[in-house]
Parts: structure tokens; sequence; C-alpha cells
């Protein structure tokens, strides 16, 4: 069997779970070489002590179909990047595919906080995991990308440039990485596209990752008991169903007509046909938009 990546490198970078994690299987099983990194590993937990692992996600890679490779790698330290990078070099002579996953913000944000009273040195760390990080794996990763034509820079951030111009989100931090993502892949499409790459910004919509599961007490089993306390959960979708919009990219040789765009799960389903592991194709930026953000009661007809 193969599939249409096969003979692909990838790096997916911020892999240990959530998006980063579904992508990584997706392009596994898509037929693609994914080398995932993080700081979590079975060795050593990052801060946020929780129980998934690099190599945990490695091995749902090569189960799906491809070869996943785990590298342990913080992406503040231009060091351990750069040693990333020559690796990959040295041991596929290219990279097709790097998706900018890294987050590690999850603790370090304070809701509806303004920013006078927010802590300011989790802002500010917020800010550098969720922004420098980027900027460095692209600066070190995408002189090995550039060798061959075709390549694509997925970066992965929380909301639509639609939906995130008229919408505060969460508080001035959050607000300003998430919106700072898009904006790179908007750069990087300026930068890239005349170049031979495509760069695009991706988000999933309400996604059930294992740390949103855990904070509703439920499991992928048993999601929809979450329902009774949160109706619009409703709309929720799988981390493999952005996995499968960056397949889906990654194997059109007509991507660049999205270069520098603005993306979203739910809205490449439409385009690519693609379904979540149920079946369905949750639109969740439309219906947070004109269900919930509305203030209308949950009802996903129409939106999965």
């Amino acid at each position: 069997m193969t599939g249409p990546l096969d003979g692909k490198v990838a790096l997916v970078a911020g892999a240990t779970r959530g998006a980063g994690r579904g992508i990584a299987v997706e392009l596994g099983a898509a037929g693609a070489t994914v080398y995932v990194t993080g700081r979590s590993t079975r060795a050593r937990r990052s801060e946020y002590a929780r129980p998934e692992t690099i190599e945990d996600t490695a091995d749902l890679v090569t189960e799906a179909g491809g070869r996943g490779i785990a590298v342990p790698a913080d992406h503040l330290d231009h060091a351990a990047v750069r040693h990333l990078v020559d690796r990959i070099a040295g041991e596929q002579g290219r990279l097709d595919i790097l998706v900018n996953d890294i987050w590690g913000g999850e603790n370090l944000f304070e809701w509806d906080t303004p920013l006078w009273e927010h802590d300011l040195d989790n802002g500010l760390r917020l800010l550098r995991l969720a922004v420098e990080t980027h900027a460095v794996t692209s600066h070190y990763a995408l002189p090995l990308l550039l060798r061959r034509p075709g390549g694509l820079v997925v970066e992965v951030t929380d909301g639509t440039a639609e939906y995130n111009r008229d919408t505060y989100r969460v508080n001035f931090f959050y607000d300003l990485a998430k919106t700072s993502v898009l904006r790179m892949a908007f750069a990087l499409g300026h930068e890239l596209g005349p170049r031979g790459a495509t760069a695009v910004a991706l988000t999933p919509g309400w996604m059930r990752s294992e740390i949103m599961l855990d904070a509703y007490g439920v499991r992928e089993e048993n999601w929809r008991d979450a329902l009774a306390r949160e109706p619009h959960f409703a709309i929720s979708e799988t981390p493999r169903f952005t996995g499968r919009a960056v397949a889906a990219l990654a194997a059109d040789a007509d991507v660049a007509r999205f270069n520098g765009q603005s993306l979203s799960s739910g809205g490449l389903a439409r385009v690519y046909g693609f379904t979540d592991l149920d079946g369905s194709r949750p639109d969740a930026w439309r219906y947070l938009t004109e269900v919930q953000d509305a203030g209308e009661p949950a009802d996903v007809t129409g939106y999965r």
C-alpha cells in the first residue's frame, strides 16, 4: 500500500499532544516520514506534567502507516533546533512539510484579566513559547525546506484571521499570541511564494484535545457526556480532523492557491471532502459566529 505522501518528510514541531499529535498521525497515515518534537518524553516531562510524550506520538505515526521519529527539543533553544534540522538534513536530505504547532501556554494565561492585572512574567513567557518558538524553528528549517520546490509550512493557531480580527480572545497575551501566528503565515507567504513554497495559517475548531477532555472529565469514547455541562461542545472535533486538513494540503499539487491565507479545519473539509473520525464535518468557526457568540441555543444542525 502506498499513500499520497510516500517519500515526503515532515517536521511537526510541538507534537506531544493535541493538534500536533493529530497532525503527525494523519501525515503518517498518508505515508510520510514524520519527525515529532516536544519537551515531554518518557524520561522527562515538561512543566505541563502530563502523561503524553513525543515517543508515544512517534509510535502512533508508525502504527498509522508512516515512520515516526521522536526528537526531544525545546524550540527556544537555538542550538537544539539547529541540531534537529541538521539531523533531518543528514538522515533524509530533504524537508517537505513544516508544521509549527508549538504552544505550551495552557498554564500561563488568565481568563478575562486585563494586561495590567495579569502576571507579567507568565504573559511574556507565553509569548516566547507561542511566537518566538515558531520564528526560531522557521529560521533554521526553511533553508532545508526550500531545497526542493513545493514545500509547505503550516502555522497552527486558534481562530481564523476574520474571527480574531473582530473578537477579543481571552486576554491581551493570548490574543496577541494567536494573532501573531496568523500574521506569520501571511509574512511567510510573501517570502516563500516566490521561492516555490507555500505558507498557511490553520486553526482547529473546538478541539477535543487530551487537556480539553480532562477539563470536562470525559474521554473520547464518552465525550458527549460533557454536553450536559456545555451544550455547545457538540460542535467539537478530534485532533485528527485538523491532521486530515494538513494531510490534504500537503497532498494538493495546487496548494499554492492558499499561500498566505488563514484556513480552518472545517473550511478545508468542505474543499477536500475529508471527515472527522465519526464521519462528520464540524464547521466550528461558522457555528461560533452564527450560534454560540450570537447567544442562540446549542444546535449543530447544518454545522457538522
